[in-house]
C-alpha cells in the first residue's frame, strides 16, 4: 500500500497477542515518517516484534500540549504520522484526542487503521445484550465520586462497560453491587488475547465471592460490564381508562384522545396510545 504525506494515520495494536496484528498496520508503521506512542518503551517491543525501525516519540496524558504543536509542524512538512497506544485502538481511554482534533482542524488527512479493542473483544464474548451499550471507560478513582458515579446509572437500560486497573477492581465490584443490587448479571474479562485470558460471567454478588477466593484474578487488565437496569413492569390500563378512551376515541384523532384520556385518568401513555390504535384498527 502507499502511505500518503501529510496524514495521521491513528493504528489499532494488539491487546496481547502480536499475531492479531494486522498486515495494514504493520506496512504503515513501516511506512511513515514517525510513530506518536503512549510508551515509546512499550511499543519498541512491537516495533521490534515486527521488524519496523520507525523512529518513535512519546505522547501520552503528560506533554500532549508541548507535543501535538510538534506533530502538527512535521504533517505541514509533509510528513506521514502513525499513532498508536500501548494496546488496542487509541483514543479509547487512551491519549490521542489533541491531536486528532488539531489534524483535522488544520486540514490533514486523518485515517483510521481499525483492529483490536479491549471494549469491542469482551462486548462480543460476554454474552449481554449489544444492540446497544455505553461506554464509561474508567470511573474516579476515589470512594465516594465512584459511588455517586455508578448510583446515576442505576436506571440505565443499555449494557454498562467499563475499563479498571487492576488495584481497584474488588472495589468497583464492591460499589456495583452497592449500586445496581447484587443480583444484577455482570461480567469480568481480563488480560483478554493473553495467556491468562479469562472471561467469568455471573451475578455481582457471585462475582465478588469468585474474585476475592482467587488473588491471581485480581492482575491484569480488566473489562467490566454490567447488564442494563430491567425493564418497568407494563402498567396495564384500569377499566375506568378504558372507558374513557374508548369515548374520546370515538370522537377525536387518537393523539388527541390519549392525551385527553392520560391528562383525565393519569395511565401510562404507551398503553393508551397502543390501546387507541387497536381501537381505531377495529
Amino acid at each position: 500500500m502507499s502511505i500518503e504525506k501529510a496524514t495521521l494515520y491513528v493504528v489499532a495494536t494488539p491487546l496481547g497477542n502480536l499475531g492479531d496484528i494486522s498486515a495494514r498496520a504493520r506496512e504503515v508503521l513501516a511506512g511513515v515518517d514517525l510513530i506518536a506512542a503512549e510508551d515509546t518503551r512499550h511499543s519498541a517491543r512491537l516495533l521490534q516484534h515486527l521488524g519496523v525501525t520507525t523512529r518513535c516519540v512519546p505522547l501520552h496524558e503528560h506533554n500532549e500540549r508541548q507535543a501535538v504543536p510538534r506533530l502538527i509542524r512535521h504533517l505541514g512538512e509533509g510528513q506521514a504520522l502513525a499513532l498508536i497506544s500501548d494496546a488496542g485502538t487509541p483514543l479509547v481511554s487512551d491519549p490521542g484526542y489533541a491531536l486528532v482534533r488539531a489534524a483535522r482542524a488544520a486540514g490533514f488527512t486523518v485515517v483510521p487503521v481499525p483492529g483490536p479493542s479491549a471494549l469491542i473483544a469482551a462486548l462480543s464474548v460476554a454474552g449481554l445484550p449489544t444492540d446497544r451499550f455505553a461506554f464509561e471507560g474508567f470511573l474516579p478513582p476515589k470512594a465516594g465520586a465512584r459511588a455517586a458515579y455508578l448510583a446515576a446509572l442505576r436506571e440505565e437500560p443499555r449494557t454498562l462497560v467499563f475499563y479498571e486497573a487492576p488495584h481497584r477492581v474488588v472495589d468497583t465490584l464492591a460499589a456495583m453491587r452497592e449500586a445496581f443490587g447484587g443480583a444484577r448479571e455482570a461480567v469480568v474479562a481480563r488480560e483478554l488475547t493473553k495467556r491468562y485470558e479469562t472471561v467469568r460471567s455471573g451475578t455481582l454478588d457471585a462475582l465478588i465471592d469468585w474474585i476475592q477466593g482467587d488473588a491471581n484474578q485480581q492482575k491484569g487488565e480488566f473489562v467490566l460490564l454490567v447488564a442494563g437496569a430491567p425493564a418497568p413492569p407494563r402498567r396495564e390500563l384500569s377499566a375506568e381508562a378504558r372507558r374513557v378512551l374508548e369515548a374520546l376515541a370515538a370522537e377525536l384523532p387518537v393523539a388527541q384522545a390519549v392525551a385527553l384520556a392520560q391528562r383525565i385518568t393519569d395511565a401510562p401513555r404507551k398503553a393508551l396510545y397502543d390501546a387507541a390504535l387497536a381501537l381505531k384498527a377495529q
